[in-house]
């Protein structure tokens, strides 16, 4: 019977052929893959860095546009915010005015005759000319 020792001998010199063998396959690989293939994935690794370059560049242009953009549009949106506040300011003018028009004409001034308050009266009113 063998010893433990001669058995563990034999199993190391089997495993070493077999790496052995497999290190021969893959050094006859590695010759196949460096001819025509490492070029090729080196030139399309180039090819493919120089695309990402070109739209990397054209990114970064669409950016700054609409940053830009976006400057204009926050513009726009204190400009409309400004003209609805002055919007509101001319309307509540306008009904002051139309108003106090209004109340004028009701009111009698001094030696007016009843023919000409009648005829003042009849005139069409301020909204009435300008929503006509």
């Amino acid at each position: 019977m063998m010893s433990f020792a001669t058995m563990a001998d034999i199993a190391t010199m089997i495993l070493c052929a077999a790496v052995m063998v497999q290190s021969v396959r893959m050094m006859r690989a590695l010759h196949r893959v460096r001819g025509d293939a490492v070029a090729e994935v080196v030139k399309a690794l180039d090819q493919s860095t120089g695309h990402a370059r070109a739209v990397l560049a054209e990114l970064k242009t669409v950016l700054v546009d609409c940053a830009s953009h976006g400057q204009v549009l926050t513009q726009a949106r204190a400009m409309a915010d400004e003209l609805t506040v002055m919007i509101g300011i001319a309307d509540a003018s306008a009904d002051r005015m139309t108003e106090a028009a209004n109340a004028a004409r009701n009111q009698p001034a001094a030696g007016e005759s009843a023919a000409v308050r009648d005829e003042v009266r009849a005139a069409p009113r301020v909204e009435e000319k300008l929503w006509a």
